[in-house]
């Protein structure tokens, strides 16, 4: 599942819409990135869209399905299950995955911007895309009724929702329909569901049991949705998970520790992986907690503690996106001849590889690679071999960017929520102090569910309460400050 905190645009006020769309220039241009792309890169994959590499096995007499959010067009994956008729109670995925490698050549014009740009970058409805659209949106994309490339990832389960068998080939699939999570969640309520939706929530639900006795835990983040009220003011609102998108994200895991198994026994590839978190972090998260009102049990380990929260609950919601915190560190590793000495996702509490998104991450398009190969009994192609060793870099350097962008559309939200609230007064509690002024630090704000600087005369009291006058909230900079009242 996503650790990116999600904001989108609910509102259709036309001041708000100008403001942000203003100040998402504003960030690109600091950012030095553009949705755009040079001339030479749109024309190559113009021409990689009009005549594609397709594959020799068709597929395309499984009925696949997608679920995406409402309105999306890069569609990485599309998903069939069916339970297993070799073995009771068992179930096959069958999973596939846009690849890439039909359309794209090792060093082109788009190769080498993908390599330049790394990921996709998301906030407030605005992408700075990887590839051009012409195959992110459109002729890569799994969108339905559409012959389409990928890699058709096999999956059998047991009926504990553990994979047992994996592989993975090149071919055509078609996908039948293009589904909302809202529309598969009200299906599954209502008792309309397909057999496949059926199967992914039955599945879903065993392998967030198992995930929960691995001691793993993955961030239910909430989608934060910008409105406004009737008097034209800022408002910031967090949109619960359906429990369909935690389901669907538990069938890209499996995929993914499935992944990483096939490589870490090979010794070549790329994980995904995660230290286990800081405990300055941990302790920042309970201040964060007790700030929000959200008891936590001095004796619940956090990954407990996360799972037992409920995004519905506003407090809630913010203190799960305070927990992103304990990501820090996240990053790749490649190897090829040697496991790595330190693989494991710590949130994850495995070993992990990224292959499920390789319209929107470079990296998901050279494990998968390296999957294919070796499913096939094949050496690994020399252009993946040579690109391995630079991936960790280039993706560490494009999720810097992708956070910066992230954290800057964040404040750009947050500022406009408060921009007609200075000079009021709140009640906050001190999560952090800056180790070199300590009148300085950070202040999370419960009523607003804000995160922001904060200032003082004297030394500020970490973990304590305070109470904070709204300073500064300006939208064209994108700072927020409070300081603490005497």
């Amino acid at each position: 599942m996503s650790s990116s905190r999600v904001v989108r645009v609910r509102t259709d006020d036309s001041a708000v819409v100008t403001t942000l769309r203003h100040g998402i220039e504003q960030i690109q241009a600091e950012l030095e990135v553009t949705p755009d792309f040079p001339p030479e890169v749109q024309e190559a994959a113009a021409r990689a869209a009009a005549s594609p590499r397709l594959p020799d096995l068709d597929r395309t007499e499984i009925p696949f399905v997608t679920i995406d959010p409402d309105g999306a067009r890069d569609l990485d994956q599309a998903l069939h299950v069916q339970r297993d008729a070799e073995r009771p109670g068992g179930y096959v995925v069958h999973y596939a995955i846009a690849d890439l490698a039909a359309f794209i050549t090792p060093g082109d014009p788009v190769d080498l911007e993908a390599h330049r740009r790394g990921q996709t970058l998301y906030g407030a409805d605005s992408k700075v895309p990887l590839h051009p659209t012409v195959l992110s949106e459109d002729a890569g994309s799994l969108l339905p009724d559409q012959v389409r490339p990928a890699l058709l990832w096999t999956i059998r389960v047991d009926e504990t929702g553990e994979g047992t068998d994996i592989d993975v080939v090149r071919a055509r699939v078609r996908s039948t329909a293009q589904l909302t999570y809202e529309g598969a969640q009200a299906a599954i309520d209502d008792g309309s569901a397909s057999e496949v939706l059926l199967l992914v929530k039955e599945i879903g639900e065993k392998r967030l049991l198992r995930d929960a006795a691995r001691g793993g835990v993955s961030l239910p983040l909430p989608e934060q949705e910008v409105d406004t009220t009737d008097d034209g003011a800022w408002r910031l609102e967090f949109r619960r998970l359906l429990a369909v998108e935690e389901w669907n994200a538990q069938i890209s895991l499996l995929t993914g520790f499935g992944a990483a198994s096939l490589m870490v026994y090979a010794r070549v590839g790329i994980l995904r992986t995660l230290p286990p978190p800081d405990p300055r972090d941990l302790q920042r998260l309970h201040r964060t907690a007790r700030a929000l009102g959200v008891d936590w049990p001095a004796e619940q380990l956090h990954p407990d503690f996360i799972r037992s929260l409920d995004p519905a609950n506003p407090a809630h919601a913010a203190v799960i996106v305070a927990s992103a915190r304990l990501l820090r560190g996240s990053g790749y590793v490649a190897f090829d001849g040697e496991v790595p000495a330190e693989p494991q996702h710590s949130a994850l509490a495995s070993e992990y590889a990224h292959v499920t998104a390789p319209l929107r991450r470079l990296a998901d398009r050279y494990a998968g690679e390296v999957c294919v190969a070796l499913c096939a009994g094949e050496p690994v192609p020399d252009w993946v071999l040579a690109a391995l060793p630079g991936l960790p870099d280039e993706m560490r350097t494009s999720g810097q960017k992708a956070s910066a962008y992230e954290r800057a559309v964040v404040d750009l939200v947050e500022a406009g929520l408060l921009s007609r609230r200075i000079g009021e007064s709140f009640d906050g509690v001190v999560v952090s102090v800056d180790e070199k002024d300590e009148r300085r630090g950070k202040v999370t704000v419960g009523s607003l569910g804000v995160e922001a600087p904060v200032s003082g005369t004297t030394a500020l009291p970490l973990g304590h309460d305070v109470r904070v006058r709204l300073a500064q909230a300006d939208v064209e900079t994108r700072v927020v400050k409070f300081e603490v009242e005497a």
